[in-house]
């Protein structure tokens, strides 16, 4: 089976400090890594390699052209109606599958996903932490993306949150998808591949 996301021999140097070397590992799909190890390891460095943000020093990394990262920042407009700044993300996103819905249904789903849906309104500006980070999760969703690199998170989000974010994650999963995770927190991916940094 072809892997959906795979690093061979990978290795990472920022500011002249190597963070991890000799990363390997394959994600079929419906596949997920979990990525953990205390901080300043290079969790976030490994997610923006796969994200294609950094270069790995050596080593190669297959992945999908069409992914989707959730990092700290959700790069939402603080101040535009959160469905207004969501739509404008999934309109961008390179074009999912003709089957799929379109921007403006992907968007609306997402936001009925995160429990979202009766706050579209509001300006992001206005919302609370939680309530960001799953803004964050539902522009993820609203991708259609076959990967998601999501880097903590599920910081900010309390204990229904994670629960939803874990379900979000199955589902994705269910349908071929593959994930990857980095974080210090404890989520359940059932199967993962660990990897272990530090």
């Amino acid at each position: 089976m072809t892997p959906v996301f795979a690093f061979r021999d990978v290795r990472c140097v920022r500011g002249g400090r190597m963070l991890f070397e000799h990363i390997s590992f394959e994600v079929p799909p419906g596949g997920a890594v979990s990525v953990s190890g205390p901080n300043g390891v290079g969790k976030s460095s490994l997610i923006r390699i796969a994200a294609g943000l950094l270069r790995p020093a050596d080593g190669e990394v297959t992945c999908p052209p069409h992914r989707a990262l959730m990092a700290e920042a959700a790069a939402l407009d603080a101040a535009r109606p959160l469905g207004a700044a969501l739509h404008f993300w999934a309109t961008l996103d390179p074009a999912p599958a003709p089957s799929s819905a379109s921007a403006t249904a992907r968007v609306a789903k997402a936001l009925e996903a995160v429990g979202l849906a009766p706050i579209a309104a509001v300006p992001v500006r206005l919302l609370s932490t939680g309530q960001r980070r799953r803004a964050a999760l539902a522009r993820v969703v609203a991708s259609d993306a076959p990967l998601w690199l999501l880097d903590e998170p599920a910081n900010g989000l309390d204990v229904a949150s994670v629960a939803m974010l874990e379900r979000l994650i199955a589902t994705h999963r269910a349908g071929g998808g593959a994930v990857a995770v980095a974080t210090h927190l404890p989520i359940a991916l059932p199967d993962a591949i660990p990897v272990v940094l530090g």
